[in-house]
């Protein structure tokens, strides 16, 4: 356990399952107190991890979730992790999709840097982690994803800009194929499209939740004060000569 982190107090999105338990998990671990919120309470618990539960796609849910968690914890630190892929081509995409995954990744972010905004400009080192995606640059099959994954970058920076005289500091994490449940629906063990994956990684092997989790658990560390306004990669080497310098 790191003393520093007995001072955070981090709201964690999507924390029940995938990268956002491995994130929960590590933060925890680490000596953070951590409230997860997702649709569903998971079977797991952990000391000083508070689960709660909401539609984050719901607006007036997020506000009622979001507003008990204000009045209940002094939070330093947001991690905007959960999401949706809803596949989709220029063609496919509908306005069903776009809703969805636009709440998830734009509209509950903001709300919940909103609500928790006080607090984390008042605790004099707060954190903001947007889990955005290797996506932003684009990808085939994602237009509703990579766009509003890119839109997340976006707000990071200006979050940077405006809350840094506060001591805040705002970063992205974009994980390429990160091998979580929900990848290996679409990419089983042992299948060959999911070897061609794996062999276009640099690193040859697939990412893991704990790998991201330890970016996110250092980004939110009181003194790592002086990253800010980044989007740092996680994807083994896949954005090498695609991601700008």
């Amino acid at each position: 356990m790191n003393q520093a982190y007995s001072t955070v107090t981090c709201v964690v999105t999507g924390g029940s399952n995938g990268i956002g338990r491995a994130i929960v998990q590590d933060l925890a671990a680490k000596g953070a107190t951590v409230v997860n919120i997702d649709r569903s309470i998971p079977d797991w618990t952990l000391d000083k991890v508070h689960h709660y539960q909401a539609d984050l796609t719901d607006a007036a849910d997020t506000a009622r979730v979001a507003g008990e968690v204000a009045a209940r914890f002094q939070v330093t630190a947001l991690v905007n992790n959960v999401g949706a892929t809803r596949p989709g081509s220029v063609e496919s995409a509908n306005a069903e999709d776009l809703r969805i995954v636009t709440a998830l990744h734009i509209e509950t972010p903001l709300k919940l840097v909103q609500h928790f905004l006080p607090t984390i400009k008042n605790c004099g080192q707060g954190r903001i982690v947007n889990i955005s995606s290797r996506a932003a640059l684009g990808k085939h099959d994602r237009l509703v994803y990579s766009t509003t994954k890119a839109g997340m970058v976006g707000m990071m920076r200006t979050l940077a800009m405006e809350l840094g005289q506060y001591g805040v500091t705002a970063n992205a994490i974009g994980p390429g194929p990160i091998d979580t449940e929900l990848f290996r629906v679409s990419n089983p063990a042992g299948a060959p499209s999911t070897q061609r994956i794996i062999d276009s990684i640099a690193v040859k092997r697939l990412g893991t939740p704990e790998d991201v989790a330890r970016l996110v658990s250092f980004l939110v560390a009181p003194e790592n004060g002086f990253i800010t306004g980044q989007m740092i990669y996680i994807c083994g080497g896949t954005t090498l000569g695609v991601a700008p310098v």
